[in-house]
Protein backbone atom coordinates (compact mmCIF):
# COMPACT_ATOMS: atom_id res chain seq x y z
CA UNK A 1 0.00 0.00 0.00
CA UNK A 2 1.48 3.23 -1.10
CA UNK A 3 1.23 6.82 0.61
CA UNK A 4 -2.43 8.54 0.18
CA UNK A 5 -1.10 11.84 -0.75
CA UNK A 6 -4.15 13.33 -0.76
CA UNK A 7 -5.25 12.48 2.79
CA UNK A 8 -1.58 13.36 4.20
CA UNK A 9 1.48 14.33 2.57
CA UNK A 10 4.72 12.52 2.65
CA UNK A 11 5.99 12.04 6.36
CA UNK A 12 2.48 12.16 7.78
CA UNK A 13 0.94 9.13 7.25
CA UNK A 14 1.36 5.04 8.40
CA UNK A 15 4.14 2.91 6.43
CA UNK A 16 3.32 0.97 3.39
CA UNK A 17 4.39 -2.16 4.66
CA UNK A 18 2.28 -2.67 8.08
CA UNK A 19 3.44 -5.57 9.16
CA UNK A 20 6.81 -4.07 9.98
CA UNK A 21 8.26 -2.15 12.26
CA UNK A 22 8.04 1.39 12.65
CA UNK A 23 12.20 1.64 11.43
CA UNK A 24 14.30 2.00 14.81
CA UNK A 25 17.99 3.12 14.78
CA UNK A 26 18.46 1.01 17.89
CA UNK A 27 21.07 -1.84 18.07
CA UNK A 28 20.89 -4.50 20.41
CA UNK A 29 22.67 -2.89 22.99
CA UNK A 30 21.76 0.41 22.27
CA UNK A 31 20.05 1.74 25.26
CA UNK A 32 18.58 5.46 26.27
CA UNK A 33 21.29 6.88 28.98
CA UNK A 34 20.53 9.09 31.86
CA UNK A 35 21.33 12.77 31.65
CA UNK A 36 20.62 15.65 33.76
CA UNK A 37 17.39 17.59 33.70
CA UNK A 38 17.78 19.79 30.38
CA UNK A 39 19.53 22.82 30.98
CA UNK A 40 17.05 25.31 29.94
CA UNK A 41 15.04 27.01 26.85
CA UNK A 42 16.72 29.79 25.33
CA UNK A 43 14.36 32.22 24.62
CA UNK A 44 13.10 32.69 20.54
CA UNK A 45 12.11 35.74 18.59
CA UNK A 46 10.32 34.85 15.38
CA UNK A 47 8.57 37.76 13.29
CA UNK A 48 5.38 36.13 13.56
CA UNK A 49 3.66 33.13 15.24
CA UNK A 50 1.46 32.31 12.10
CA UNK A 51 4.47 30.88 9.44
CA UNK A 52 4.32 29.70 5.71
CA UNK A 53 6.47 26.96 4.43
CA UNK A 54 6.92 26.83 0.68
CA UNK A 55 7.76 23.75 -0.79
CA UNK A 56 11.07 23.60 -2.14
CA UNK A 57 11.97 19.74 -2.17
CA UNK A 58 14.79 18.81 -4.47
CA UNK A 59 15.47 15.24 -4.44
CA UNK A 60 14.95 12.41 -7.61
CA UNK A 61 11.74 11.08 -7.59
CA UNK A 62 10.63 7.33 -7.92
CA UNK A 63 10.94 7.59 -11.75
CA UNK A 64 14.80 9.40 -11.75
CA UNK A 65 13.14 12.91 -12.30
CA UNK A 66 15.21 15.49 -10.71
CA UNK A 67 13.17 18.10 -8.49
CA UNK A 68 13.21 21.08 -8.44
CA UNK A 69 9.89 22.53 -6.52
CA UNK A 70 10.11 25.58 -6.08
CA UNK A 71 10.36 26.62 -9.68
CA UNK A 72 7.27 24.47 -10.29
CA UNK A 73 5.05 26.46 -8.00
CA UNK A 74 6.79 29.32 -9.21
CA UNK A 75 7.83 30.55 -5.98
CA UNK A 76 11.31 30.79 -7.49
CA UNK A 77 10.53 34.05 -9.61
CA UNK A 78 7.06 34.91 -7.56
CA UNK A 79 8.82 35.07 -3.85
CA UNK A 80 8.67 38.80 -3.16
CA UNK A 81 4.86 38.66 -4.30
CA UNK A 82 4.38 35.60 -2.55
CA UNK A 83 5.88 37.03 1.22
CA UNK A 84 3.93 39.99 0.19
CA UNK A 85 1.00 37.91 0.31
CA UNK A 86 1.53 35.54 3.07
CA UNK A 87 2.17 38.97 5.36
CA UNK A 88 -1.61 39.87 4.57
CA UNK A 89 -2.13 36.79 6.90
CA UNK A 90 0.16 37.82 9.56
CA UNK A 91 3.26 35.45 8.18
CA UNK A 92 6.02 37.45 8.15
CA UNK A 93 8.39 34.08 9.07
CA UNK A 94 8.76 31.51 6.56
CA UNK A 95 10.13 28.12 5.68
CA UNK A 96 12.84 27.71 2.58
CA UNK A 97 14.79 25.31 1.48
CA UNK A 98 18.21 25.77 -0.19
CA UNK A 99 18.63 22.33 -1.58
CA UNK A 100 21.69 20.70 -1.17
CA UNK A 101 21.25 18.93 -4.95
CA UNK A 102 20.80 22.13 -6.80
CA UNK A 103 23.54 24.04 -4.83
CA UNK A 104 26.72 22.17 -5.20
CA UNK A 105 27.97 20.65 -8.38
CA UNK A 106 31.17 18.50 -8.64
CA UNK A 107 32.07 20.33 -5.49
CA UNK A 108 31.38 23.81 -6.20
CA UNK A 109 28.90 25.75 -4.76
CA UNK A 110 26.26 27.88 -6.51
CA UNK A 111 24.13 29.98 -4.80
CA UNK A 112 22.29 32.31 -7.11
CA UNK A 113 18.84 30.59 -7.04
CA UNK A 114 18.90 31.42 -3.36
CA UNK A 115 19.61 35.37 -4.38
CA UNK A 116 15.80 35.90 -5.81
CA UNK A 117 14.53 34.98 -2.29
CA UNK A 118 16.92 35.76 0.02
CA UNK A 119 17.52 39.52 -0.92
CA UNK A 120 13.11 40.10 -0.99
CA UNK A 121 12.89 38.51 1.89
CA UNK A 122 15.69 41.25 3.25
CA UNK A 123 13.83 43.89 1.77
CA UNK A 124 10.33 42.62 2.98
CA UNK A 125 11.56 42.03 7.01
CA UNK A 126 10.76 38.71 6.36
CA UNK A 127 12.43 36.16 8.82
CA UNK A 128 13.44 33.12 6.71
CA UNK A 129 14.29 29.31 8.57
CA UNK A 130 16.25 27.60 5.88
CA UNK A 131 16.28 23.87 5.56
CA UNK A 132 19.77 22.84 3.94
CA UNK A 133 19.11 19.21 2.97
CA UNK A 134 15.25 18.86 2.32
CA UNK A 135 15.81 15.11 0.73
CA UNK A 136 18.56 15.91 -2.48
CA UNK A 137 22.05 15.68 -1.92
CA UNK A 138 24.95 15.49 -5.03
CA UNK A 139 24.74 12.14 -7.29
CA UNK A 140 28.24 11.23 -6.54
CA UNK A 141 28.07 10.46 -2.81
CA UNK A 142 27.24 7.40 -1.26
CA UNK A 143 24.67 8.45 1.76
CA UNK A 144 26.44 6.29 3.75
CA UNK A 145 29.93 7.12 3.19
CA UNK A 146 32.48 9.40 5.48
CA UNK A 147 32.41 11.78 3.10
CA UNK A 148 28.50 12.12 3.21
CA UNK A 149 29.20 13.89 6.68
CA UNK A 150 31.99 15.87 5.37
CA UNK A 151 30.22 17.45 2.20
CA UNK A 152 27.45 18.38 4.02
CA UNK A 153 28.90 19.99 6.98
CA UNK A 154 31.05 21.90 4.70
CA UNK A 155 27.93 22.55 2.30
CA UNK A 156 26.59 23.83 5.27
CA UNK A 157 29.54 26.70 6.36
CA UNK A 158 29.26 27.54 3.14
CA UNK A 159 25.40 28.48 3.41
CA UNK A 160 25.40 29.87 6.28
CA UNK A 161 28.52 32.23 5.57
CA UNK A 162 26.76 33.38 2.42
CA UNK A 163 23.34 33.75 4.02
CA UNK A 164 25.05 35.72 6.95
CA UNK A 165 25.11 39.18 4.97
CA UNK A 166 21.24 38.90 4.63
CA UNK A 167 20.57 38.21 8.72
CA UNK A 168 20.53 41.09 11.25
CA UNK A 169 19.45 38.50 13.51
CA UNK A 170 20.02 35.83 14.81
CA UNK A 171 19.55 33.18 11.79
CA UNK A 172 17.44 30.17 12.15
CA UNK A 173 18.87 27.05 9.83
CA UNK A 174 17.10 23.44 9.64
CA UNK A 175 19.80 21.07 8.73
CA UNK A 176 18.10 18.07 7.72
CA UNK A 177 14.23 18.07 6.70
CA UNK A 178 12.79 14.92 8.93
CA UNK A 179 15.83 12.74 9.46
CA UNK A 180 13.14 10.08 10.47
CA UNK A 181 10.98 10.30 7.54
CA UNK A 182 13.52 10.91 5.01
CA UNK A 183 15.01 7.24 6.86
CA UNK A 184 11.83 5.42 5.70
CA UNK A 185 11.37 7.02 2.46
CA UNK A 186 14.20 6.06 1.11
CA UNK A 187 14.35 2.65 2.88
CA UNK A 188 10.92 1.82 2.90
CA UNK A 189 8.95 3.51 0.00
CA UNK A 190 8.56 4.18 -3.61
CA UNK A 191 8.82 8.17 -2.97
CA UNK A 192 12.57 9.07 -3.83
CA UNK A 193 15.39 7.21 -5.46
CA UNK A 194 18.07 7.05 -3.34
CA UNK A 195 20.62 6.88 -6.12
CA UNK A 196 23.30 4.27 -6.74
CA UNK A 197 23.10 2.20 -3.69
CA UNK A 198 20.06 -0.05 -2.69
CA UNK A 199 18.61 0.95 0.50
CA UNK A 200 16.20 -1.21 0.96
CA UNK A 201 16.03 -1.89 4.78
CA UNK A 202 18.72 -0.13 6.16
CA UNK A 203 16.80 2.60 7.76
CA UNK A 204 18.07 2.51 11.19
CA UNK A 205 21.90 2.89 9.36
CA UNK A 206 20.31 5.73 7.29
CA UNK A 207 18.97 7.54 10.62
CA UNK A 208 22.36 7.34 12.42
CA UNK A 209 24.30 8.81 9.76
CA UNK A 210 21.65 11.45 8.59
CA UNK A 211 22.42 12.14 12.74
CA UNK A 212 25.68 12.28 12.29
CA UNK A 213 25.61 14.61 9.70
CA UNK A 214 22.95 16.88 11.49
CA UNK A 215 25.35 16.98 14.33
CA UNK A 216 28.69 17.98 11.98
CA UNK A 217 26.65 20.98 10.20
CA UNK A 218 25.27 22.54 13.45
CA UNK A 219 29.20 22.58 14.80
CA UNK A 220 30.13 24.13 11.11
CA UNK A 221 27.05 26.07 11.19
CA UNK A 222 28.25 27.57 14.53
CA UNK A 223 31.83 28.03 13.61
CA UNK A 224 30.41 30.73 11.15
CA UNK A 225 27.80 31.90 12.49
CA UNK A 226 27.82 31.41 16.60
CA UNK A 227 24.06 33.41 16.66
CA UNK A 228 22.51 30.57 14.43
CA UNK A 229 19.54 28.95 16.04
CA UNK A 230 18.89 25.18 15.11
CA UNK A 231 15.41 23.55 14.14
CA UNK A 232 15.22 20.02 13.94
CA UNK A 233 11.54 18.56 12.60
CA UNK A 234 10.06 15.59 12.15
CA UNK A 235 6.44 14.21 12.04
CA UNK A 236 4.74 13.85 14.99
CA UNK A 237 2.46 10.62 15.20
CA UNK A 238 0.08 8.92 17.43
CA UNK A 239 -0.24 4.56 16.71
CA UNK A 240 -3.36 2.97 18.09
CA UNK A 241 -4.17 -0.51 18.98
CA UNK A 242 -6.93 -1.95 16.97
CA UNK A 243 -10.03 -1.34 18.72
CA UNK A 244 -10.50 -3.71 21.33
CA UNK A 245 -7.17 -5.50 20.92
CA UNK A 246 -5.91 -4.57 24.71
CA UNK A 247 -2.93 -7.02 23.84
CA UNK A 248 -1.77 -4.85 21.52
CA UNK A 249 -1.71 -1.61 23.18
CA UNK A 250 2.18 -2.20 24.50
CA UNK A 251 3.37 -2.84 21.04
CA UNK A 252 1.52 0.28 19.45
CA UNK A 253 3.04 2.28 22.50
CA UNK A 254 6.58 0.98 21.50
CA UNK A 255 6.03 1.73 17.66
CA UNK A 256 4.53 5.30 18.33
CA UNK A 257 7.49 5.48 20.90
CA UNK A 258 10.12 5.42 17.87
CA UNK A 259 9.17 8.77 16.20
CA UNK A 260 11.62 10.26 19.21
CA UNK A 261 14.68 8.23 18.04
CA UNK A 262 16.38 10.65 16.20
CA UNK A 263 15.89 14.04 18.69
CA UNK A 264 16.69 11.37 21.22
CA UNK A 265 20.06 11.01 19.47
CA UNK A 266 20.52 14.25 18.72
CA UNK A 267 20.26 15.20 22.36
CA UNK A 268 22.79 12.07 23.35
CA UNK A 269 20.06 10.50 24.77
CA UNK A 270 20.36 7.18 22.76
CA UNK A 271 23.24 6.47 20.88
CA UNK A 272 25.95 8.54 22.56
CA UNK A 273 28.47 7.43 20.77
CA UNK A 274 26.93 9.16 17.87
CA UNK A 275 28.10 12.94 19.42
CA UNK A 276 24.86 14.00 20.30
CA UNK A 277 24.16 16.46 23.04
CA UNK A 278 21.27 18.67 24.83
CA UNK A 279 23.30 21.45 22.93
CA UNK A 280 22.44 20.32 19.43
CA UNK A 281 18.54 19.79 20.19
CA UNK A 282 17.93 23.46 20.40
CA UNK A 283 14.24 24.22 18.40
CA UNK A 284 11.86 21.08 17.90
CA UNK A 285 9.61 20.96 14.92
CA UNK A 286 6.56 19.08 14.85
CA UNK A 287 4.93 18.10 11.23
CA UNK A 288 1.70 17.30 12.06
CA UNK A 289 -1.39 16.53 9.49
CA UNK A 290 -4.49 14.73 9.50
CA UNK A 291 -2.88 11.33 8.91
CA UNK A 292 -0.79 11.39 11.11
CA UNK A 293 -2.32 9.51 13.55
CA UNK A 294 -2.77 5.54 12.26
CA UNK A 295 -4.03 2.31 13.41
CA UNK A 296 -1.75 -0.75 14.41
CA UNK A 297 -1.22 -3.23 11.75
CA UNK A 298 -3.86 -2.37 8.97
CA UNK A 299 -2.33 1.17 9.03
CA UNK A 300 -5.73 2.82 8.80
CA UNK A 301 -5.93 6.25 9.63
CA UNK A 302 -7.90 7.27 12.89
CA UNK A 303 -10.10 8.76 10.56
CA UNK A 304 -9.78 12.76 12.20
CA UNK A 305 -13.12 13.94 10.04
CA UNK A 306 -15.41 10.93 12.08
CA UNK A 307 -13.95 11.49 15.44
CA UNK A 308 -12.23 8.04 15.98
CA UNK A 309 -12.14 7.81 19.92
CA UNK A 310 -8.65 6.37 19.69
CA UNK A 311 -7.43 10.30 18.36
CA UNK A 312 -4.92 11.86 21.17
CA UNK A 313 -5.60 15.84 21.25
CA UNK A 314 -2.45 17.35 19.73
CA UNK A 315 -2.59 19.46 23.15
CA UNK A 316 -1.54 16.23 24.50
CA UNK A 317 1.42 15.63 22.44
CA UNK A 318 2.74 18.66 22.13
CA UNK A 319 2.75 18.84 26.09
CA UNK A 320 3.99 15.25 25.50
CA UNK A 321 6.97 16.38 23.59
CA UNK A 322 7.95 19.55 25.76
CA UNK A 323 8.36 17.31 28.72
CA UNK A 324 10.13 15.08 27.48
CA UNK A 325 12.79 17.69 25.66
CA UNK A 326 11.99 21.16 27.54
CA UNK A 327 12.47 23.12 24.37
CA UNK A 328 10.41 25.44 22.05
CA UNK A 329 8.36 23.79 20.07
CA UNK A 330 7.46 24.74 16.48
CA UNK A 331 4.32 23.06 14.44
CA UNK A 332 6.91 23.20 11.65
CA UNK A 333 4.56 22.04 9.33
CA UNK A 334 0.34 21.36 9.44
CA UNK A 335 -2.20 21.75 6.32
CA UNK A 336 -4.65 19.60 4.75
CA UNK A 337 -6.41 19.26 1.29
CA UNK A 338 -9.42 20.42 -0.39
CA UNK A 339 -12.34 21.39 1.66
CA UNK A 340 -11.14 20.12 4.93
CA UNK A 341 -8.31 22.84 4.69
CA UNK A 342 -10.30 25.12 6.95
CA UNK A 343 -12.10 23.09 9.09
CA UNK A 344 -8.37 21.32 10.25
CA UNK A 345 -6.40 25.28 10.86
CA UNK A 346 -9.41 25.97 13.19
CA UNK A 347 -8.78 22.92 15.59
CA UNK A 348 -5.34 23.20 15.31
CA UNK A 349 -5.40 26.89 16.60
CA UNK A 350 -7.89 25.06 19.24
CA UNK A 351 -5.36 22.62 20.26
CA UNK A 352 -2.56 25.07 20.31
CA UNK A 353 -4.86 27.56 22.49
CA UNK A 354 -5.55 24.56 24.98
CA UNK A 355 -1.71 23.94 24.91
CA UNK A 356 -0.70 27.19 25.82
CA UNK A 357 -2.89 27.79 28.36
CA UNK A 358 -1.06 24.79 29.94
CA UNK A 359 2.01 26.55 29.66
CA UNK A 360 3.63 24.43 26.61
CA UNK A 361 6.01 26.89 24.26
CA UNK A 362 4.33 26.53 21.39
CA UNK A 363 6.30 29.56 19.18
CA UNK A 364 4.80 29.15 15.98
CA UNK A 365 2.16 27.18 13.55
CA UNK A 366 3.28 27.35 9.93
CA UNK A 367 1.16 26.27 7.04
CA UNK A 368 2.74 23.91 4.66
CA UNK A 369 2.17 24.51 1.65
CA UNK A 370 0.57 27.89 1.50
CA UNK A 371 1.33 27.63 -2.31
CA UNK A 372 -0.39 24.68 -3.59
CA UNK A 373 2.39 21.99 -4.17
CA UNK A 374 2.79 19.12 -7.19
CA UNK A 375 3.14 15.31 -6.30
CA UNK A 376 6.52 14.73 -6.31
CA UNK A 377 5.68 11.23 -8.61
CA UNK A 378 3.39 12.78 -10.27
CA UNK A 379 3.84 16.70 -11.17
CA UNK A 380 0.58 16.91 -13.20
CA UNK A 381 -1.20 16.31 -10.05
CA UNK A 382 -1.81 19.37 -7.67
CA UNK A 383 -3.19 18.51 -3.92
CA UNK A 384 -5.22 21.46 -3.09
CA UNK A 385 -3.15 21.90 -0.10
CA UNK A 386 -2.07 25.57 -0.15
CA UNK A 387 -3.72 28.64 1.05
CA UNK A 388 -3.27 30.34 -2.58
CA UNK A 389 -3.77 27.56 -5.65
CA UNK A 390 -1.71 27.27 -8.39
CA UNK A 391 -3.41 28.69 -11.66
CA UNK A 392 -1.52 24.95 -14.01
CA UNK A 393 -3.19 26.62 -16.92
CA UNK A 394 -2.36 30.16 -16.68
CA UNK A 395 0.19 31.36 -19.32
CA UNK A 396 2.28 33.17 -16.28
CA UNK A 397 2.33 31.60 -13.22
CA UNK A 398 -0.87 32.39 -11.40
CA UNK A 399 -1.73 32.48 -7.67
CA UNK A 400 -5.77 32.13 -6.56
CA UNK A 401 -6.56 32.57 -3.23
CA UNK A 402 -8.82 29.91 -1.68
CA UNK A 403 -11.40 32.04 0.01
CA UNK A 404 -13.19 29.74 2.12
CA UNK A 405 -9.61 28.71 3.58
CA UNK A 406 -8.69 32.46 4.03
CA UNK A 407 -11.52 32.75 6.12
CA UNK A 408 -11.23 29.83 8.57
CA UNK A 409 -7.37 30.69 8.66
CA UNK A 410 -8.43 34.55 9.60
CA UNK A 411 -10.79 33.45 11.94
CA UNK A 412 -8.15 30.79 13.71
CA UNK A 413 -5.85 33.73 13.85
CA UNK A 414 -8.25 35.81 15.52
CA UNK A 415 -9.50 32.85 17.90
CA UNK A 416 -5.84 32.21 18.90
CA UNK A 417 -4.72 35.94 19.35
CA UNK A 418 -5.93 36.44 22.83
CA UNK A 419 -3.95 33.09 24.05
CA UNK A 420 -0.74 34.76 22.35
CA UNK A 421 -1.15 38.34 24.10
CA UNK A 422 -1.53 36.43 27.09
CA UNK A 423 1.77 34.22 26.45
CA UNK A 424 3.67 37.76 25.56
CA UNK A 425 2.47 39.31 28.81
CA UNK A 426 3.88 36.51 30.64
CA UNK A 427 6.72 36.57 28.75
CA UNK A 428 7.41 39.96 29.59
CA UNK A 429 6.49 39.49 33.34
CA UNK A 430 6.91 36.18 34.60
CA UNK A 431 6.84 36.82 38.34
CA UNK A 432 3.17 37.92 37.42
CA UNK A 433 0.60 40.49 39.30
CA UNK A 434 1.00 38.42 42.21
CA UNK A 435 5.21 38.24 42.52
CA UNK A 436 4.87 34.73 41.98
CA UNK A 437 7.06 32.70 39.45
CA UNK A 438 4.35 29.97 37.51
CA UNK A 439 6.42 26.83 38.03
CA UNK A 440 3.26 24.67 36.53
CA UNK A 441 3.79 21.71 34.57
CA UNK A 442 1.98 20.78 31.45
CA UNK A 443 -1.19 18.48 32.42
CA UNK A 444 -1.35 15.78 29.64
CA UNK A 445 -4.72 14.47 29.19
CA UNK A 446 -4.94 10.34 27.98
CA UNK A 447 -1.62 10.11 26.44
CA UNK A 448 1.36 8.47 28.68
CA UNK A 449 4.44 9.88 28.93
CA UNK A 450 7.54 8.15 27.76
CA UNK A 451 9.75 6.64 30.22
CA UNK A 452 13.02 7.52 28.32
Amino acid sequence: MNFNLDAARPGAGPRPDHDAPWPSARSNDSQPVSLPAASPMRPISFNSFWMAAFEGSDHINHHGEALALNELTGHQTLASADYERAAQFQMRTVRESVGWRLTERDGQFDFSHLEPRARAAATGGVQVIWTLLHYGWPAEIDILSEAFVRRFARYAAATAMHLARYSAVAPVYAPIHEISYLAWALCESDLTQPGRRNLRGQSAAIKRQLVRAALAACDAIWAVDPRARILHSDPLVHIAAPAGDAQLEALAANQRELQFEAWDMLSGRLAPELGGAPRYLDLVGLNYFPGNQWELGSGRPLDWHLRDARRADLSDLLAEVHQRYNRPLLIAETGHTGVGRGAWIREVADQVRTALAAGVPVQGICLYAVVDRPDWNNPSHWHGSGLWDFAIAAATPERRLNHAYAADLRAAQEALSESLHQVETKRRDPAGPAGKRNTARPQLRGVKLSRI
